[in-house]
């Protein structure tokens, strides 16, 4: 019988040497996952104009919309007058690529860079906010991460709800009323829900129309 099989054979009564155990062999260390979370510094801010805040800023991580918070000359106040600046700078934090530290969580953004935001039109809800681009038309995390930050700020409506729509079409002209209200893009109410935040993808399907 060859000497090693011996050898195997009398580790089981004598040890040969050899220690049994139940551990399992190191073979290294496994793969690193990107873990969506940020040291608590928040960045400083880029651009001068207003006051100082920090501000939540959802970014797409993995298959979810999750916030970050960073330093923004934001408008003072939460009044409707301040509606449109603050949806605005929003955007803008929104369209900008996620620096060093977030990046390098596994955060980025799905809003367009050529996206713009207006105030309400003739016969919107005061609330109203109107995009470039339909809602509908968006990537679905792209729409997520709008509502979830315009949430609870000054863009949003009393109860935290995001009024949006797409362009409002052409002021009407002299007995043309009805064919102007055809081409505005209908307005949606959006609420920043667990369902919106884990599942973007159910902002396709989300709102309620005004």
């Amino acid at each position: 019988m060859p000497p090693i099989l011996l050898c195997v054979l009398a580790s089981v009564a004598a040890g040969c040497g050899i220690r049994a155990t139940s551990v399992p062999v190191d073979a290294g260390a496994a793969p690193s996952r990107v873990g969506c979370v940020l040291p608590g510094d928040h960045e400083s801010p880029h651009d001068a104009g207003g006051a100082q805040a920090v501000v939540r800023v959802y970014l797409v991580c993995g298959s979810r919309v999750s916030p970050v918070e960073r330093e923004v000359r934001m408008p003072d106040g939460r009044s409707s007058a301040q509606r449109l600046p603050v949806a605005r700078k929003l955007l803008q934090e929104l369209q900008r690529q996620p620096r060093t530290l977030e990046g390098a969580a596994g955060f980025e953004t799905a809003v367009p860079d050529d996206l713009t935001v207006e105030g309400a039109a003739d016969g919107d809800p005061d609330e109203a906010l109107r995009l470039s681009s339909p809602p509908d038309e968006l990537p679905s995390f792209a729409l997520a991460q709008l509502v979830c930050t315009y949430a609870d700020t000054a863009a949003a409506d009393a109860d935290d709800g995001v009024v949006l729509g797409g362009p409002a079409g052409s002021s009407p002209g002299d007995g043309d009323e009805e064919a102007a209200e055809e081409t505005a893009a209908p307005l949606k109410r959006y609420e920043c829900g667990t369902q919106l935040r884990t599942r973007p993808e159910a902002a396709e399907t989300a709102g309620t129309e005004v």
